[in-house]
């Protein structure tokens, strides 16, 4: 009978051959199958005499053909390759937004040079209606260029949140599908079966998985794989644990276990890994550099535009923006402990007079500063209560008020020491040019007498207790010329008509303010009295609709004659200067960088992807070599076992002839 066992093993043996052989064929094209193979050993053997007898075959098993360190290569290169091909294809989006509006005629960069080149116009013709409108135009168009790129990320962010969100959905379902296969795999290999279709099922899932996510994989008894993403065990056996996204307390993209609050916002791999990096960083960091582009012209041309008058002259009313609240502390960008330089002129009488606000950062509220305001003759304040919007008017219509920078008329009231009989008129003229607010101190040296007339009688004059020069006002001084004092402020002295004489003594002395900043809190700026531009971000900023309507409120004169364009050469100055907030760049220069770190940036990514595409390539050429079905390999293979299950079919024919043949001698 043991021929019959042989025989029959062999028979036994083709068959599964010949099967394992066609669920190759079959699986041929299919993604993510290993090539299978059947392991076949002697069978056991009896001894009879002194002569071995073999048993047959025996089916030791079917072993699916895989290499499981390069595969996890693969599925590691594979998950980075979708993190760096979700990264490029967002930015390239980015880059051909900020890119379509960069053509020619059109552009941020474009509309930044022609704002400014509105205001350089306009300081040629500072009280033409044209010029005003050029510029309220140009800044329309600036603000639109703004808003558009600001609206288009923050577009953009959101659909990233939500394509995380989706993806997170996708990585659920695969978690799940992962942890049922796991139990199908450890039930039938622990009752004996093979289950290498069911792995490179389970497996095609992993892969599928790590697109999403990066994911690491530890192999247990029976089959089982066990999976963890961002740190997290989302498969453990047959148990799943699901994730969800959502935002941290600083605003961060991150992912979570369902039901957690405990966000991981920075992951590795997959296309979850790259929308995480996009939203959390370089989405974000272009959003905000353009946020603090936008924000810098704002303030810079407010901060300017604030202290100067438009060809419509000083104010009867002002009214600022609506509030979050009236506390200063809580205002952003932050005020500081400094004071607001309000003038007001009776313009009945000519009389101008500057009245100082203290400002206390901590302390001061809206109602405060108000109040303060109210209390000045001429002028009133108050606070709406439910706009908390900052308004100051007149009292009646022989006044007015500006923040202007402009020199008082005639030097400080106080202090001042003039003791000649009678003393010379003194009159300061000019558009002050310092950086920093200064007062000019300018006493009387040499010798006591009149001006004009007396030889060596001389002004001292000394900038903030430094001495900078010394002028003559005695013999050779025309009286009512102009002397200069540095800084584009002029003084000049006069004999009043009917008198003889304009006499100074020795020690005489008086004082001219310079001013560079009447707001050296940055109230005015804050809360919207007499700006240019509203908002705060490159998605809110636009015009102030008080310019729009009246282009003579354009403020391009710092003088008190109010006819110059000091304050239209200043806006227009803008464009060259360096601003702190802006890493010391000009505005110019620091959008130019934000592009071109944007084009390195998508640069640097496609160097990586065809990188990384490259070693994917590489390592899914080694696994073909390993693991890939061939057909003409498999065709032999086949023929190799349709011979032998023929042979063996012969063979048992055979022996039961052999048999028959001896029961008949019998």
């Amino acid at each position: 009978m043991t021929g019959f066992s042989i025989g029959i093993s062999g028979l036994s043996a083709a068959q599964k051959a010949l099967e394992v052989i066609g669920n190759n064929i079959a699986n041929a094209a299919t993604e993510g199958y290993h090539r299978q193979r059947i392991e076949l050993s002697p069978a056991y053997f009896s001894q009879v005499g002194s002569v071995l007898v073999g048993g047959g075959v025996e089916v030791e098993g079917i072993t699916r053909i895989i290499d499981n360190l390069l595969e996890r290569e693969i599925l590691h290169q594979g998950s980075l390759l979708e993190e760096v091909s979700q990264e490029l294809t967002t930015l390239r989006s980015v880059e051909s937004a900020f890119g379509e509006l960069s053509t020619e005629g059109g552009g941020l960069n474009a509309a930044l040079d022609r704002f400014f080149n509105a205001l350089q116009d306009l300081s040629l013709h500072p009280g033409e209606a044209i010029w005003q409108n050029q510029v309220i135009s140009a800044a329309e168009v600036l603000a639109n260029q703004f808003r558009m790129l600001g609206d288009f990320l923050t577009r953009l962010e959101s659909q990233i949140r939500l394509e995380a969100e989706n993806a997170i959905e996708q990585v659920n379902t695969l978690v799940n599908q992962i942890a049922t296969l796991n139990g199908e795999i450890e039930r039938l290999e622990i009752s004996g079966g093979q289950a290498s279709n069911l792995r490179d099922k389970r497996d095609q899932y992993i892969t599928e998985l790590s697109g999403f996510i990066g994911v690491e994989t530890v192999a247990r008894e029976y089959g089982v794989v066990d999976v963890s993403a961002a740190g997290i065990g989302v498969v453990v056996g047959s148990s799943a644990m699901e994730l969800e996204v959502g935002l941290d307390a600083g605003g961060n993209l991150g992912i979570t276990v369902a039901g957690a609050s405990s966000y991981i916002t920075s992951v590795e791999g997959g296309s979850l890994g790259g929308l995480l990096s996009l939203k959390n960083e370089l989405v974000c960091d272009i959003h905000e550099e353009l946020d603090d582009l936008a924000l810098a012209v704002i303030q810079k041309i407010n901060q300017y535009h604030v202290q100067g008058v438009g060809s419509e002259g000083s104010f009867t009313e002002l009214t600022g923006w609506t509030m979050a609240s009236e506390d200063l502390s809580d205002f952003d960008p932050p005020i500081t402990d400094g004071k607001i330089y309000i003038r007001v002129i009776n313009t009945s009488t000519g009389e101008i007079t500057r009245h100082a606000i203290d400002i206390d950062a901590a302390s001061d509220t809206l109602t405060t500063v108000a109040a303060k305001i109210d209390a000045l003759t001429g002028v009133a304040a108050l606070v709406n209560s439910s706009t908390n919007q900052l308004s100051i008017t007149v009292e009646d219509a022989d006044y007015k008020f500006d923040f202007l920078p402009a020199v008082l008329p005639e030097p400080e009231p106080t202090p001042k020491t003039l003791t000649g009989t009678p003393p010379p008129g003194i009159a300061v003229s000019g558009i002050y040019t310092g950086t920093t607010n200064s007062t000019f101190t300018c006493t009387v040296t040499g010798v006591s007498g009149q001006i004009g007339v007396t030889d060596g009688l001389k002004l001292e004059i000394s900038k903030d207790g430094t001495l900078i020069k010394e002028l003559n006002v005695g013999l050779g001084y025309a009286a009512g010329d102009k002397l200069d004092l540095g800084d584009g402020l002029y003084i000049s002295l006069s004999i009043a008509s009917g008198e003889t004489a304009g006499d100074l003594n020795v020690g005489d002395n008086f004082q001219i303010k310079g001013w560079a900043d009447t707001d050296t809190s940055g109230v005015l700026a804050a809360v919207g009295l007499n700006t240019f531009f509203f908002g705060s971000s490159a998605s809110d900023i636009s015009v102030c609709s008080d310019i729009v309507a009246s282009p003579g409120r354009l403020a391009t004169a710092l003088g008190g004659g109010m006819t110059d364009n000091a304050n239209a050469l200043r806006l227009c100055g803008l464009r060259d200067e360096a601003l702190s907030s802006l890493d010391s760049l000009t505005p110019g220069e620091f959008y130019r960088r934000l592009v071109t770190n944007l084009g390195q940036e998508v640069s640097v990514k496609q160097m990586r992807q065809e990188s990384i595409m490259a070693v994917v390539q590489s390592l899914s050429d080694q696994r073909s070599e390993i693991s890939s079905v061939d057909i003409n390999d498999e065709a032999a293979n086949l023929l190799v076992f349709e011979q032998m299950f023929q042979a063996m079919a012969k063979y048992i024919s055979t022996v039961q002839t052999s048999i028959s043949t001896i029961m008949e001698m019998l």
